[in-house]
């Protein structure tokens, strides 16, 4: 049978060539391995991070400030609280508010955005108001939407769908202006019509001013959430926070402001990773 040209001829004695250093097996190996390194050293910076943060509040705790409470103590507090159910109820109570005004809101503000980057008539017309009601805090909109809707969920989820809206809707309108017009040109020079740009090109350029839309809005929500559990709420972290401050309980306002940080950032950090998987093709540092 007769050898290929091309392939390679392996005399007796004569050793393999050793692979590059720049082969993709190589390559590859050198790069999970840096990928790994990179999540450790992550991993080992936030438990730096989260033990520096306890340092820094047991010191304050001894530090002589009236009542002011440590770890130990607000630990102790959560522990009832978790036992007894009543964390775990408002914290629900608290979730399901900011869940659905902020769907409800991201769900609009992602086609009103589109629309008004994408047509000019459209922005001028909603973007003289869209600034307006920026100008003016959701919390300030509380007592308003308490008179015209009641004190059951309905002010509540407004006002938080009201914060979601307006940060997501203004990230997503900044996505589609500023998505690069060569790019339009050629998609259109190659013969893709309006809805194939719009498609091809401007959604996925738009992506990440999306998603950082979306986590300025979680934010926003969490923030207005709590305001408005303040002021009239049955249950609820901010409620209960309330209730707290009435009795002079610090250990119980810190167990909730620590909920609320807690769940937030676990919400913050499933954007995170889910604003990676969709827009992998950007670069980082």
């Amino acid at each position: 049978m007769r050898t290929p040209v091309d392939a390679p001829v392996e005399r007796r004695g004569e050793r393999a060539a050793p692979e590059d250093a720049t082969s993709p097996k190589r390559t590859g190996n050198a790069g999970k391995k840096a990928r790994g390194t990179g999540r450790l050293t992550a991993v080992l910076l936030a438990l730096a991070s989260a033990a520096l943060g306890l340092l820094v509040w047991a010191v304050l705790a001894n530090s002589g400030i009236n009542d002011f409470p440590g770890p130990v103590v607000v630990a102790r507090r959560a522990g009832e609280l978790i036992a007894d159910g009543t964390l775990f109820a408002d914290a629900g109570a608290s979730l399901k508010r900011v869940l659905i005004g902020y769907v409800l809101g991201v769900v609009l503000a992602v086609p009103v955005g589109f629309l008004m980057g994408w047509y000019p008539v459209v922005r001028r017309l909603i973007d003289p108001w869209l600034q307006f009601f920026r100008m003016v805090p959701p919390l300030a909109i509380i007592p308003l939407a308490i008179v015209l809707m009641g004190i059951d969920e309905t002010p509540k989820i407004f006002v938080i769908f009201l914060a979601s809206f307006l940060s997501s809707v203004v990230s997503t309108y900044q996505g589609v202006v500023a998505v690069d017009v060569t790019l339009v040109n050629a998609a259109r020079v190659l013969g893709a019509r309006d809805p194939q740009v719009f498609l091809g090109v401007v959604i996925p350029a738009s992506t990440p001013f999306i998603l950082v839309g979306m986590r300025i809005g979680l934010g926003a929500s969490w923030a207005t959430v709590v305001a408005a559990e303040l002021i009239a709420a049955q249950d609820g972290l901010g409620h209960r926070m309330q209730q707290a401050q009435v009795f002079l309980d610090l250990p119980t306002i810190f167990v909730q402001l620590i909920a609320i940080g807690a769940i937030g950032l676990a919400m913050d950090r499933l954007l995170l990773l889910a604003e990676r998987r969709l827009t992998h093709w950007q670069e980082r540092r």
